[in-house]
């Protein structure tokens, strides 16, 4: 029996690669747009590409590729292959150095198939170790080039044209070996269908993109902002999978590593691509990328928080079908970030990057989260926030309340009198006292149950709790932000 080989190969510096877009995105914020949008899908298709372009150029059956996707992939190889492998994964890490201007590298680690898999495990991640190491290793005569990270004009010709919008209009992708590190829309000397589902002959790809007014082009993220109910403004939603790393390292063995892998990136490919084409979405979003295990999407802020709400849902049901034989709660929690542009002209790339903060922010904090406008909250509190924000708009749209009711709202906790701390009576009157003045004047029956609702959910329903919890503030900025013209 051939000597099996298992060959795991990474993708990194991609966040870097993508955030580099932001300079573009300075001088001309369509470019930017464009520039991000090919870059993510150069990113992406990478590590679909390059094992399905191996195996077809090594001869070897589309069986023995593993996984593929989330930054990395995994293959299998007869023994005597590894010298053509290598050969093959070189001349692509030196082009895809090249059209990245030195920020994204491909690494990979090869180890004989035998042993229990947590030490075969170890032995793949101790060949990666040896080569992040050992960067120059690998230099093939390059290793006395300047360590700059300049950016390449004819290589983001490349993305924002040939990738870009090209990518999702296609329906094939193709990969040659004169162009190693490239990935073409519809030509090649291999190609392969591109598919939002789970194919073995395709490429599993969400690439939905909100079309511009004429239908001809990708929306630009003015006209996501203007979209938007309420105040215009578009954002970013970037979400990952909670101790998706833990939950691959405790599987058995390679026969649940690989569909494990497979199940988080058809959830992501399949249902974001649907999700975003429904009625509700198809005009107000644009996927970035979805991932193994994370996605990022951009476009009108009140669609993020509804997709948000809906990618929470179906991935808690995602995890309870499939993964109920698996103990613990790692991978089966999900936390994501919105960012909101400060204004519509605004470097997309800037606002994937603040997104990525707050997303930090919320895994820090607790899993099973969200950030939003400026809080970190559970997703069951999402909830109240969301039911609070309708009784704060019906009180400003059915009861002609001013908006600048909000405002004094927001403005009731934010400064307690001084030596008062301690003095729950006095402070429950006071508030009272303050919420009375704002909500003051019609006897409307339905006004006073929406009024005492409002002081309940904001206070808690305990007369003491005199402190505006953080979905009470999520509700008023988002009721801001929706009576807003």
């Amino acid at each position: 029996m051939a000597e099996q080989i298992l060959l795991q190969g990474k993708i990194l510096g991609t966040e870097e690669f993508l955030l580099a877009a932001s300079i573009e995105g300075r001088s001309n914020r369509s470019a930017g747009e464009d520039v991000l949008a090919g870059r993510s899908q150069w990113i992406s298709l990478l590590c679909e590409v390059l094992p399905r372009a191996l195996l077809s150029e090594l001869r070897l059956p589309r069986i023995l590729l593993g996984s593929s996707g989330r930054g990395q992939f995994l293959i299998v190889l007869p023994g005597e292959a590894i010298g053509a492998a290598e050969a093959f994964l070189q001349a692509a890490r030196t082009q895809i150095r090249d059209l990245s201007g030195g920020h994204v590298s491909l690494i990979w680690s090869v180890t004989d198939n035998l042993g229990d898999w947590a030490v075969i495990r170890k032995r793949l991640n101790d060949g990666f170790e040896r080569q992040r190491s050992t960067p120059l290793a690998g230099a093939n005569g390059h290793s006395f080039h300047p360590f700059e990270r300049a950016l390449n004009p004819e290589a983001d010709a490349y993305f924002a044209r040939e990738l870009g919008a090209r990518v999702r209009e296609a329906s094939r992708v193709g990969w040659s070996p004169e162009s190693p590190g490239k990935v073409s829309a519809g030509d090649g000397k291999y190609t392969w269908n591109l598919s939002s589902n789970l194919s073995p002959d395709s490429i599993m790809l969400a690439r939905h993109a909100a079309p511009s007014d004429d239908g001809k082009t990708a929306a630009p993220v003015q006209t996501l902002a203007r979209r938007a109910q309420g105040r215009s403004i578009w954002g970013v939603l970037r979400g990952d999978v909670d101790n998706f790393a833990l939950r691959l390292r405790r599987v058995h063995n390679i026969e649940e590593h690989v569909p494990l892998s497979v199940l988080y990136k058809q959830f992501f490919a399949g249902e974001l691509e649907v999700l975003c084409s429904l009625p509700e979405f198809w005009r107000k979003v644009s996927i970035i990328y979805s991932g193994g295990d994370d996605f990022a999407v951009y476009g009108s802020w009140d669609a993020l928080i509804a997709l948000a709400r809906e990618v929470q849902r179906l991935f808690q049901r995602f995890t309870e079908e499939n993964l109920k034989e698996y103990p613990g709660a790692e991978g089966k929690t999900i936390s994501m970030a919105i960012a909101l542009a400060p204004e519509t002209y605004y470097p997309l790339a800037s606002v994937y990057q603040e997104a990525g903060r707050n997303l930090d922010l919320a895994k820090a904090a607790d899993r099973d989260c969200i950030f939003l406008l400026g809080r970190i909250l559970e997703w069951r509190h999402l909830n109240d926030a969301a039911e609070l924000k309708d009784t704060v708009t019906r009180l400003v749209h059915d009861f002609r309340m001013s908006r600048q009711f909000l405002y004094q709202l927001r403005n009731l906790y934010r400064h307690e009198a001084p030596g008062e701390e301690g003095n729950e009576v006095q402070r429950t009157w006071r508030f009272q006292r303050r919420f009375n003045r704002i909500l003051s004047g019609t006897r409307d029956r339905e006004f006073q149950k929406l009024r005492a609702h409002l002081v309940n959910e904001l206070v808690g329903r305990k007369s003491s709790e005199v402190k505006l919890r953080p979905a009470g503030l999520v509700a008023l900025e988002w009721a801001r932000l929706i009576t807003e013209g």
